[in-house]
């Protein structure tokens, strides 16, 4: 976890930073700007993006469930750095089009910050984290065979976004939302499935 985030503002003024300073946005660049630690904002970014209407195309939240399980299997291992493969690092995105998003996002963000805080700090301190990632790495499982509904991945995913604001924002009632938006999906998903 990254630990001079604490807001899911920072996020985007981060991004802002990079955009404008950038002609394109790498991963690597994010990752970067996010600090060593920054898992939780990671993958609450990662999961935003299929909960958006980019999550309706195919393959594409099985491609970041894949991006997510990456992630918080180093927060399980309880890694102090966060490590991606040098092909994921590399791959850039238009400063125009983070600009966009930026701008999009930020009323749902300020409207998160100004509910969220410090709350229930047993939920998001000590094995916590370590819980809350291996949560999310069963979800992630679960996002592949969502797929053959469409739509059906933004359940999980908007539960693995709960945790990883949970953990950017070390707000443990939104950890306890993040677990409860879990049970649910695999409840969810368990009878869509069978």
């Amino acid at each position: 976890m990254s630990d001079d985030i604490t807001s899911a503002g920072e996020i985007l003024d981060k991004l802002d930073a990079l955009a404008t300073d950038e002609d394109d946005v790498s991963v690597g660049d994010v990752v970067d700007a996010l600090g060593g630690r920054g898992f939780g904002p990671l993958i609450f970014v990662l999961a935003l993006l299929v909960v958006s209407p980019l999550g309706g195309i195919p393959l594409v939240p099985t491609f970041m469930a894949l991006l997510v399980a990456l992630i918080a299997t180093q927060l399980v291992l309880q890694r102090d750095t966060l490590w991606l493969p040098s092909f994921l690092r590399d791959r850039k995105v238009d400063d125009d089009r983070v600009q966009n998003a930026v701008d999009k996002m930020r009323g749902p963000v300020d409207w998160l910050d100004a509910h969220t805080g410090a709350r229930l700090s047993a939920l998001v301190s000590g094995p916590a984290h370590t819980v809350a990632a291996a949560v999310v790495v069963g979800l992630c499982l679960l996002v592949p065979p969502s797929e053959l509904i469409p739509f059906a991945a933004i359940v999980p995913m908007a539960a693995i976004a709960l945790l990883g604001l949970a953990l950017t924002v070390r707000d443990g009632v939104v950890m306890l939302l993040g677990l409860l938006c879990a049970a649910a999906a695999l409840y969810a998903l368990w009878g869509w499935v069978i």
